[in-house]
C-alpha cells in the first residue's frame, strides 16, 4: 500500500496525462491502472483537474477557426449525415466518421490545444515580468554608477579646496608672502579675489579657492595686471572662475616691484593694455 501511495505521488500520473512519457513507461502505467483501481482514479481525478484548469484559462477560438480545424481532420459532425447527398455505389462506399465514436479524440485535441494556449499566456506573462525586472535593474545600476561619480565629484571637489586652504594658511603665516585682497569695481561690486607675492623670490600666485569673479563666456577670459610706477603690466592670463583649475594654486609671471594689482576682462590670449571699463577687482599692495 505504502509503494501504491508513493507511485501515484511521484509525478509519473500527471506525465502519464500530459503525454510526456515513453511508449514503455505509458505501457506500465496502462498495467498499473487496469490492476489497481486507485491509480486509474487519480488519473481521471488529473485529467479533469488539468482540464478545468486549462478551459477557466483558455481563450475561446473563433467558430471559422475550429470549423477548418475539424475540415482539416476529416470529422463530420452527427447531425451533418442528414445533409449528406447520397452518392452511387461503387468499388468503395462513402466513408462516414461519426461524432460519437471519436468524441475521446476531439476531448483530447480540444484540452491539448486549449493547454497550449495557456500556457502560451502564462509565458508572455513571465516574459514580461522577467523583461521589467531587467529593465528595473538596469535603472538601478546605472543610478548606483552616477551616484559614484557624483560622490569622486564631490570628493575631489573637497581636496580640492583643501590644498587651496592649507596653502592659504601656511602662506598667510609666512613672512616671505604678502596677501594682496582685490576688492569688487563697479562692473561688479561683489566679486574678490586674492594674490599672493613673495618679497623674496618675487614670484605671484593666485588662490582659484579663494575667487569669487563672474562667469566670462567662451570669447573672454580674465587678465592679472601689476600697477608698476603708474603703468600696468601684464602678468598672465587664468581661466573662467567656474572652470576647475589642475592645482587650487597656479603661479603666474614674477614681478620685481609692485603698487598694485587688478583684475580686467580681456578677449582670449589677452590684451596689450588693459580694458578699464572690463576691471572687475583690484588691491593695493
Amino acid at each position: 500500500m505504502e509503494n501504491l501511495k508513493a507511485y501515484i505521488e511521484s509525478g509519473v500520473l500527471e506525465l502519464y496525462v500530459l503525454g510526456d512519457l515513453s511508449p514503455e513507461e505509458t505501457l506500465q502505467v496502462e498495467e498499473m491502472a487496469s490492476q489497481n483501481s486507485e491509480v486509474k482514479d487519480e488519473i481521471v481525478a488529473i485529467e479533469q483537474a488539468m482540464e478545468q484548469y486549462a478551459m477557466q484559462n483558455a481563450i475561446e477560438p473563433s467558430a471559422d477557426v475550429e470549423t477548418r480545424l475539424f475540415e482539416k481532420l476529416g470529422i463530420i459532425g452527427e447531425d451533418e449525415i442528414t445533409n449528406v447527398t447520397p452518392q452511387p455505389v461503387y468499388s468503395e462506399e462513402p466513408r462516414i466518421v461519426r461524432l460519437d465514436s471519436s468524441n475521446g479524440n476531439i476531448r483530447t485535441l480540444r484540452f491539448a490545444l486549449v493547454a497550449c494556449v495557456a500556457l502560451l499566456v502564462i509565458s508572455t506573462a513571465a516574459l514580461f515580468i522577467t523583461y521589467n525586472k531587467l529593465n528595473d535593474a538596469h535603472d538601478q545600476i546605472a543610478s548606483l554608477n552616477l551616484d559614484k561619480q557624483k560622490f569622486a565629484g564631490v570628493v575631489s571637489q573637497l581636496e580640492y579646496q583643501n590644498s587651496g586652504l592649507d596653502n592659504m594658511v601656511a602662506m598667510a603665516d609666512s613672512k616671505e608672502w604678502a596677501t594682496i585682497r582685490m576688492a569688487g569695481q563697479a562692473i561688479s561690486p561683489k566679486s574678490k579675489m586674492n594674490v599672493y607675492w613673495n618679497k623674496k623670490d618675487k614670484s605671484v600666485l593666485i588662490n582659484y579657492v579663494a575667487m569669487d569673479l563672474p562667469k566670462a563666456d567662451e570669447a573672454h577670459e580674465y587678465q592679472l595686471w601689476a600697477l608698476v610706477n603708474g603703468k600696468p603690466v601684464s602678468l598672465g592670463m587664468f581661466g573662467k572662475s567656474d572652470s576647475t583649475a589642475k592645482e587650487a594654486i597656479v603661479k603666474m609671471q614674477t614681478i620685481q616691484e609692485a603698487q598694485a594689482f587688478a583684475v580686467t576682462l580681456e578677449p582670449m590670449g589677452g590684451s596689450v593694455n588693459p580694458t578699464m571699463e572690463k576691471l572687475t577687482v583690484m588691491g593695493g599692495v
